[in-house]
Order: C-alpha cells, then structure tokens, then sequence
C-alpha cells in the first residue's frame, strides 16, 4: 500500500521530482562548483519570508539530508519591523515547510525610514550585519542569502547603466567586518521564473516586499531602478531568449586586458601602468 504524503512531503517531493532540473540540479551545481559548503560549516540560512529564502530553506535542508559532506544548518529570521500579518505569513509558512526558524526582532525599518537619503540601501546594510551577528553568536562560520541568477544579472546590468562601473555580485565572500565569517549565495544558478513556478504549482503564497516605507509605491511603473532593469530584461529576452545566459558567461569570462581601468583589491589600476611592457598579438 502506498504512503500518503502530506502537504509538507509533497512540497518536498517536488523539489527533487518535478522541479529537479531547474531547482535541485542548478541549486547543487552551484554548490559544487563555487565550493559554497565544506565540512564542518555550520550555516545561518537566512529566511526573509519570500519565495527565493524559503526555497533556499526547503534545498538546503533537502541537501543535508542525502549529502556524505557533515555540516549543520540553523534557520533565522529577522523580523525588521514587520507587521503583525506579514509576521504571521512568515510564521505561518516556516511551520507549513517545517523550517524550524528562530526569529529575532530589530528595529531596523524605523531607523532606515528616518534615516534620511536611501532607506533601502541602509536597511540592507542593516538587516546583513545583524543576521552575521546573530548568526556568529549561534557559532556559525556562514551565512546564506536568497539571492539568485536574475538578481545577479539585475545589478550587472544596473551597475553598467547607473553606477558607472562593471560590477558582478559573487556567489561568496567573505565578510569584512566579522572576520572568519563568509556569506553565500546557493541560488546562484537558480532562476527566478522556476521559483515563481514552483511556489504557485504548490499553492504557495509568500511575502512580496513587506517594507512599510516601500510598500505603498511597489506596484507603481518605474519604482525602482531595479525593476526598470527587469522589464528591460524582459523586453530583449523576447529576441535574444539567451541574453541573461550570455550576461551570466560573461562576468565568468572578464577580459582584464582589454579595460583601460579596473579595481581589486579595494585599489585602482589604469592600463598605462603595464602598457609600455606589452606587446602587441
């Protein structure tokens, strides 16, 4: 006789079945390939309430049920300030996936909002140095953050066009300011419209963005530059279907000899330093 499953089983169960290649497979590459975990991490994975963290949730506890690699996952979320029934959604879902989350409280999102210049940078500046010092007091040595493949193409695209400058967004890094601490991205490879599809085939009903400063103008054409990129985006896939994936190779593949200036290490360098020790091919 067949087990029945539940809710939570079947959410899981999809995970690996139906949505294999476009979820699991993508999500466990980047973890090989970018080395995001290694043995004995122990992992804050990072639960803001959206698809892309919970997702991000349901894959790395499926990944430390069947990987040989002994590492350990605790679960967060920071509540900003949200209110009670985004508080509860959150809550609700993380009891539904069986996320066994902890939540800590802040008062991030009334800082940010009286802060005066750009509240969304700040509170994002914000939200990350809490989670590192929550999480470093739970003896974590990483972080993991929901980011995924169209958010990696998105600010390659906005920094081009309005930040002046050519500037990716790494799968990990390490921490500057809590030293021994590194965040990672396991989304990397994973893209947005395949969450979207996982989470509606589920029934799935998530937070949107819950910030009471940005909330009311979240729908309005043109909000944000981001979202200005995303419809761009949307607009060139509809000639070029393999535009975000040639984006994508492309900060994998930087030609550093053929950029008059370039950054690393937090120093400038300009081309005229090595030209005269060139030749030409």
């Amino acid at each position: 006789m067949a087990r029945t499953l539940d809710r939570c089983q079947l959410i899981e169960r999809s995970i690996i079945k139906k949505y294999r290649k476009v979820l699991w497979n993508p999500f466990t590459y980047a973890v090989k390939k970018y080395e995001l975990i290694r043995p004995g991490d122990k992992i804050a994975v990072c639960v803001s309430g959206g698809k892309d963290s919970m997702l991000m949730a349901k894959l790395m506890q499926e990944l430390h049920r069947h990987t040989e690699v002994p590492f350990e996952l605790t679960f967060l979320v920071m509540d900003p300030g949200y209110s009670p029934a985004n508080r509860k959604r959150i809550e609700d879902n993380a009891a539904l996936l069986r996320v066994p989350a902890e939540i800590f409280e802040s008062s991030i999102f009334d800082i940010a909002n009286h802060a005066g210049g750009s509240p969304c940078y700040l509170c994002a500046r914000m939200r990350r140095g809490h989670l590192y010092a929550r999480a470093r007091e739970l003896g974590c040595n990483k972080i993991a953050l929901g980011h995924h493949f169209n958010d990696v193409i998105e600010t390659t695209v906005l920094g081009l066009f309005y930040g002046s400058q050519l500037q990716g967004m790494m799968p990990k890094l390490h921490s500057a300011n809590f030293p021994g601490m590194e965040l990672i991205r396991p989304l990397y490879c994973v893209h947005e419209e395949d969450i979207i599809a996982w989470a509606r085939y589920n029934g799935l009903e998530f937070l949107q963005c819950a910030c009471r400063f940005t909330q009311d103008a979240a729908d309005q054409a043109g909000a944000s530059k981001r979202l200005e990129i995303k419809e761009l985006l949307k607009k060139l896939r509809e000639d070029s279907p393999d535009i975000e994936k040639s984006i994508f190779n492309a900060v994998h593949d930087v030609h550093l000899d053929t950029f008059p200036g370039w950054k690393t290490g937090g120093v400038e360098h300009f081309f005229l330093e090595h030209y005269d020790r060139r030749e030409e091919p």
